[in-house]
């Protein structure tokens, strides 16, 4: 016996039933994955199906084209930090969201992005709404988001906050990643921390 599709006809080989929140998944992670090997540019809605096992008509009922799909999974998917809400460990802190940064960056989710913002054919608009909609939505991301939560705190003055400041950790690890074309390890995030990050905002690595 056929089992149905969510319009009422035999589904294809390979597709299962799901609804809710387990196909928005599956669609989502085939989106990425999708994404991360065959790169942006060329990310089809056929493709994307077939990795989900979904129909087709699925995803158009909700998304207009693959780049609007891309862009809400690379939102679901952004790691969200938890900086602790006393403001009690900034070293802590930002090391846990430099690991963060880094285990998100060799996920698909990550890769689709590096794929996005190394393209050299990049196109400008999707540039533009992949900072909106994935970054700019949350008010910043990894370290950003814990030197904001500290200044908010009072454990930090709000005037270091540059742009060079917020950027430096995810600069150095970017570049580290790129240069090893690897993890650059637990050692080498606390000497960002401490040798770079911490300095430039005037605190101690030794005080925490």
């Amino acid at each position: 016996m056929d089992v149905a599709n969510e319009r009422g006809r035999p589904m294809a080989e390979g597709q299962t039933r799901r609804r809710g929140k387990a196909l928005l998944d599956a669609i989502y992670a085939a989106a990425v994955a999708e994404a991360a090997v065959a790169g942006p540019g060329r990310l089809t809605m056929d493709a994307i199906a077939k990795r989900a096992a979904t129909p087709r008509s699925t995803l158009y009922r909700r998304w207009s084209d693959p780049r609007d799909l891309l862009l809400d999974a690379l939102a679901d998917l952004h790691p969200v930090e938890q900086p602790h809400p006393g403001a009690d460990d900034l070293r802590g802190d930002l090391i846990a969201a430099l690991r963060l940064m880094c285990d998100w960056a060799f996920s698909d989710a990550g890769r689709a992005v590096m794929a996005i913002v190394a393209d050299p054919r990049r196109d400008p608009a999707t540039v533009d709404a992949l900072f909106e909609r994935v970054f700019a939505a949350r008010g910043g991301t990894f370290t950003q988001t814990v030197l904001r939560h500290y200044a908010e705190h009072g454990q930090i003055d709000p005037a270091r906050l540059t742009p060079v400041v917020l950027d430096i950790g995810e600069a150095l690890v970017t570049k580290r990643m790129m240069d090893l074309g690897a993890d650059p390890g637990d050692q080498y995030l606390e000497a960002i921390v401490d040798q770079a990050i911490l300095p430039a905002i005037g605190r101690d690595p030794a005080d925490g």
